[in-house]
Formats: C-alpha cells, sequence, structure tokens
C-alpha cells in the first residue's frame, strides 16, 4: 500500500486529474500513520505520503541513508539524483521554509556565453532586455520547466500557479558577466544571487498579488540586492503579464524576454491568456559600504518568520506574514511606515508554562518558580520549533491566537494562569557513571573461563573514550531533549543586564584508544547504548529582556545583530558496558557493536563514515575505524 501511495501521488500531481481520485487518494493517506525513515536537514521524512508527512520535497538522494534510499521516488527524469521526500510541514521553521534545490549540474558542460541585447528603458531604473544565449544553454533553460520540481510554496494564498527554488553558481555567473557587459553604470554590482525561484503559470491561475521583493543582505560581506532579475523563458500575453506601478506594465512578453528592475518597485504579475508562463526570477546583488540599521525593521521581519510558520496550523495567519514582508521590504527603502493594522498573537501553553508570544516578544508571567532560564529555553525551543521526540515543539503546544490592541493587556492576561516547571534543571554528570574498577586482567582469553567485562582494562578503556565521545557534545549544550523530556543546564545560561547569553563550548577533548585485543572478539562488541540524548546547540544572540512586578518580557533580537546564526541539533548515543555472557553465542555481525553502529546511524548514513566527524569537524570518527580495523586485523591473523 505504501509503493501505491508513493507512486499514485505522482499520478494525480497532473492539473486534469479527476477531482474524485484525488479526494479518493488524500482519504486514504489521511488514513495511514508511519514512522519516519530518515533525517534530512533535521527533518524527519518519509518515502510516500501519510497523514504527517504531507509536504513533498526532493532533496539529493546520497543524502538520504543508503539502506532505505531506493524506497523513494526519482520522479524526475531531467534530474535522476533527486529524491521525492516527505515532511511533517508541523516541523518547519524559517531555516527549513524553503526547499532548495543543487541544480548546478543541470548546466555542467553546457556553454553558457549569455549576452544582454536591446537594452530599452520602461522607468527609472526599470529596463528590458533580450536574453542572446547559445542553443544547447536555451535547451538546458527550457528544460528548467519539464523537471517537474514544482511544489506548493507556503504562501500559496498571495500567489498563483507554481514555483520551486534552486541554486546554480554556474548559472549565475554568466549571468553576472553578461550584466557587467550590459550595465556598466550599474555602480558596485557584485554579482547574480545564484538562488533562482523558476516560476509556472497556466491560463487561468491566481495573479501574483502585488508586492515588493525582500532584498538580500549578507551582512558578513556588506552584500545587499538592490535589482530583480526576470527571466521569461516563455512568451505571451497577460493582462497585465507584468504590472510595476505607476501606469508602467508589459501586456505581451516576447521569449527570452529579461526584465530588470529596483526592488524599491511594488510589482503584480498574471498568467499568459494564451499559454504557459515560465520564468527565472533572481536579483542583482551590490557591495555597499555601509548600512543603516532600524531594529523596528528586524522586528518586523522576525515576526513574518514566525507568522509563516504559524500559519500551518492557522492560514489565516499568512496573510499577517506576508504584510508584515512588504513592510519591510518597503522599509529598506524608505523607512518604516506606520501601520494601524491589528497585530496578532498568540497564546501557548507548553506542559503547563503560560506565555504569549508575537514572533519577537515573548511574555511569561513571572511567579510559581519559573526562572529566566526556563524562559529563555522555551524562546528557543518555539522560535526554532525544535523537535521534542516525535513531534515538533509547536504541536506540543495548546495554541490560541489572540486579536488585541497594544501590550498592556498581557500581564493580566498571564497572572490567572499557574505555571509549573516544563524545562527542568538537569546535571549532565548522571548520563556519565565512573567504570567499575579493573581487576587487572586485559582481555577474555587472559581473564579465563569467568571474566566480568565491566572491569577488563580494554573494556574500561574503550567505555572511556566513549564516554568522552559523547562528553563532548552534550556536556557544552544548554538543552537536551531526553526522548520528550526536555532538561536544561542553567549554567549556559547567564544572565548579564537586561541579556540572557546562551553559552556553549565547542572544544572538545582527543580521544585515545587501547592497543591491546587479542581473544574472544573486539572489544567494541562489550559498549552498548545506554540513551540517545538529542543535544540543541544554539549559536545566537543574547536574548533581551524586561522585568516588572509580575512578567518576564524576553525580546528574541534574532535578525537585528550582524551575528551569523547556526542551531546545531545532533543526536547522541550515550555508552554503557554490557555483559555478552548473557548474549547468545551466534550474536548477529549488525548487533555486534551496538554503540558503535548507533553512532554510525547518528551521522546520518549507517552504511559508511564520514571522513569528517559530525561532531568535532575533525577525523577523529576516521582514527577510530582506523582503529577498529586494526584490531580486526589482528584477530583474522591470530585466527588463521
Amino acid at each position: 500500500m505504501s509503493t501505491e501511495l508513493r507512486d499514485r501521488f505522482f499520478e494525480l500531481s497532473t492539473p486534469d486529474s479527476p477531482a474524485a481520485d484525488v479526494a479518493a487518494y488524500r482519504a486514504a493517506v489521511d488514513a495511514v500513520d508511519a514512522e519516519p525513515v530518515a533525517t534530512v536537514d533535521g527533518l524527519a521524512v518519509c518515502w510516500h505520503p501519510t497523514a504527517r508527512f504531507k509536504a513533498l520535497r526532493f532533496v539529493d538522494a546520497e543524502r538520504i541513508d543508503a539502506n532505505v534510499r531506493d524506497l523513494f521516488a526519482r520522479p524526475s527524469e531531467g534530474a535522476p539524483e533527486l529524491a521525492a521526500a516527505f515532511v511533517d510541514p508541523t516541523e518547519l521553521s524559517f531555516r527549513t521554509f524553503e526547499n532548495i534545490v543543487a541544480l548546478d549540474r543541470a548546466f555542467t558542460g553546457v556553454p553558457l556565453g549569455f549576452d544582454l541585447i536591446g537594452r530599452a528603458e520602461l522607468a527609472p531604473d526599470a529596463f528590458t532586455f533580450t536574453l542572446d544565449a547559445p542553443a544547447a544553454a536555451r535547451e538546458r533553460l527550457d528544460a528548467l520547466d519539464a523537471l517537474n520540481l514544482y511544489v506548493p510554496p507556503l504562501n500559496a494564498s498571495s500567489r498563483g500557479g507554481q514555483r520551486y527554488i534552486f541554486h546554480s553558481a554556474l548559472l549565475a555567473d554568466a549571468l553576472t558577466t553578461a550584466v557587467k557587459a550590459a550595465m556598466p553604470d550599474l555602480d558596485g554590482f557584485s554579482h547574480v544571487n545564484p538562488v533562482f525561484r523558476c516560476n509556472r503559470f497556466e491560463p487561468g491561475d491566481a495573479d501574483f498579488h502585488r508586492h515588493r521583493d525582500t532584498p538580500y543582505y549578507d551582512a558578513a560581506r556588506n552584500h545587499v540586492s538592490r535589482y530583480t532579475v526576470l527571466v521569461y523563458l516563455t512568451g505571451g500575453t497577460g493582462a497585465p503579464a507584468l504590472d510595476l506601478g505607476a501606469g508602467v506594465a508589459l501586456d505581451t512578453i516576447g521569449p527570452y524576454t529579461c526584465v530588470v528592475f529596483d526592488q524599491r518597485y511594488e510589482h503584480a504579475g498574471a498568467p499568459y491568456t494564451d499559454g504557459r508562463k515560465v520564468f527565472l526570477r533572481t536579483e542583482l546583488v551590490f557591495e555597499v559600504s555601509t548600512v543603516e540599521h532600524d531594529p523596528e525593521i528586524a522586528a518586523l521581519f522576525s515576526k513574518a518568520c514566525y507568522w509563516t510558520g504559524e500559519s500551518v496550523f492557522a492560514p489565516e495567519l499568512a496573510a499577517h506574514a506576508d504584510a508584515y514582508y512588504n513592510q519591510v521590504a518597503a522599509a529598506h527603502w524608505a523607512g518604516l511606515e506606520p501601520s494601524d493594522a491589528t497585530e496578532p498573537f498568540v497564546h501557548k501553553e507548553f506542559r503547563g508554562v503560560h506565555f504569549v508570544a508575537n514572533g519577537y516578544d515573548f511574555w511569561f508571567a513571572k511567579g510559581d518558580g519559573l526562572t529566566l532560564a526556563e524562559c529563555a529555553a522555551i524562546t528557543l525551543l518555539d522560535y526554532f520549533n525544535c523537535r521534542l521526540g516525535d513531534s515538533a515543539f509547536r504541536v506540543q503546544c495548546k495554541s490560541e491566537r489572540v486579536a488585541a490592541d497594544g501590550t498592556a493587556w498581557i500581564p493580566e492576561f498571564l497572572s490567572g494562569k499557574r505555571n509549573r516547571p516544563a524545562v527542568l534543571p538537569f546535571d549532565k554528570s548522571h548520563l556519565f557513571p565512573e567504570p567499575e574498577e579493573s581487576d587487572g586482567t586485559c582481555c577474555p582469553f587472559h581473564a579465563g573461563m569467568v571474566f566480568e567485562a565491566a572491569r577488563l582494562d580494554e573494556v574500561i578503556d574503550f567505555y572511556a573514550s566513549a564516554q568522552t565521545f559523547a562528553r563532548a557534545h552534550i556536556m557544552p549544550a544548554p538543552i537536551l531533549m531526553l526522548g520528550e523530556d526536555v532538561v536544561l543546564d542553567p549554567e549556559k545560561f547567564v544572565v548579564r543586564g537586561n541579556q540572557i547569553h546562551v553559552t556553549g563550548d565547542r572544544e572538545l577533548a582527543p580521544l585515545n584508544f587501547a592497543a591491546c585485543w587479542n581473544s574472544g572478539g573486539s572489544v567494541e562488541n562489550y559498549l552498548d547504548t545506554a540513551a540517545t540524548v538529542d543535544a540543541a546547540h544554539f549559536l545566537v544572540p543574547p536574548i533581551l529582556f524586561t522585568e516588572t512586578a509580575d512578567c518576564y518580557h524576553l525580546r528574541f533580537d534574532f535578525f537585528r545583530n550582524s551575528w551569523m546564526v547556526r542551531h546545531d541539533r545532533a543526536t547522541v548515543p550515550v555508552p554503557m558496558i554490557r555483559d555478552l555472557r548473557e548474549e547468545p553465542e551466534d550474536m548477529p555481525v549488525d548487533e555486534q557493536a551496538p554503540w558503535l553502529d548507533a553512532v554510525m546511524r547518528a551521522t546520518g548514513d549507517p552504511g559508511t563514515l564520514p571522513t569528517r566527524s559530525w561532531w568535532t569537524r575533525d577525523k577523529i570518527l576516521g582514527d577510530f575505524v582506523g582503529h577498529i580495523e586494526e584490531r580486526l586485523y589482528e584477530i583474522e591473523e591470530d585466527e588463521d
């Protein structure tokens, strides 16, 4: 049945699929519950749609566990390296909203000598060109539509048609050369953004509503986008096909027309009435020496991202997200305009802790033993929508939308709701008990007929090394997920002035492995996994807060600061020593070294081991494997 669900999905993905068949298929999907089989980009994935896994994504098949890779469909004949995976939309956060597909392979070996010819000015800072390209390059560009990588965007309510997003440095470099030749007067122009959106509209589709494009910004490189680039791969007539406002519009567009316009323009587009409309969208990126900063703009952008995620649960919130995105885009060029729109809020309860949020501000009632560290931890878990056990944080919250004017109502609203601890402090040293005392023997051969694995020298050494590995990743983490339980290390939340610093030490201790094991199997057989811990590492700017007599008000100033932001989640197997005397002598090979096998699975590729380890960015695991291989070689020689 799961294979049928997988294949039927693509059979019914055409616009002319009978409505009754589609409805019956959706009912069948809603009746299926299945466990995920892999993890990609921190998202649990399944190889067929289910009641939970409904959002389609295309990923490089090599990133999926080799043991299950062949279960995933390869629906794009033009890109057979891409597998179709289904994810749980409730797990999405701003880091995973978009599915960006790597498509440099589509342009490898193709002559990409582009020229922009026939420059015509539509309006100030708005131009049209014709893209002149070799026949082979045009063939590859035309093939982008046939790849059928389209997925519904989260903002589908404000735009018609379909789209997918892809990355191609080769295509961007070729367009960069063409732009520099055709527009030499662009002061400070650096390059064309290598992230492209491929858009498809059929006659009768809804319009792409009027909007401004959000500028690309990279504070580390002083890069900002100033112009939008549209490359129309098909020609046709719309009403109008592109409207830049102020009387500037294109009713008819020829194939391979390129439109370049300042991102200050608020624009809209309609489908062609006489055929399929396919176009690429990217932008021109410039180097800038100074950029003024307005924290209110950053707060709005943070709210826009937050409500985009919340719109999965309440689709009406997508309109608020779009409004914020447009406000932010306009503010980049003309400053922030006042708005009289009612701001949405959400009241959430997470395991007995109540809070109110709008995506930038998070309010918690004081009292009942609630600490600032716990408030900060819940803020992080909510904003990043971390997965706790098998479901996302936001799924585990009871939520209700609140429409209100201002924020004065919040302290009284929260005061009547008692809190109880939801994120408990935890002494992580309990995960790492000391090994037992050695009895002086080094291996089963020297120990004789009766031996205690937990007291053998090499097992103790191996156990200590394994603990070093696990401790190095777990101890610096401010938050741990033990199954569905969430615990925190209060020492990693440092309050200074009006800021909560979330700290973590990324330095790891070296691993040293023992050199003797001469009989009775290999040492790693005696190590099993005692627990599996999800360690959440956050490299984030300080969380700002203010405190009143009855309320903590946290502001997660995520986009104002020029910090590079990273959120890492890692599954760490905690080792324990087991007694093989209680195990069958004919134990299967894949069960002989359970802890090492758990480490392999945690890397995301159970069939191979990476050259650079996921927990240290060094070759520690490679050295570990070398040690194991050396021991196995010695064992084979002894047996011979």
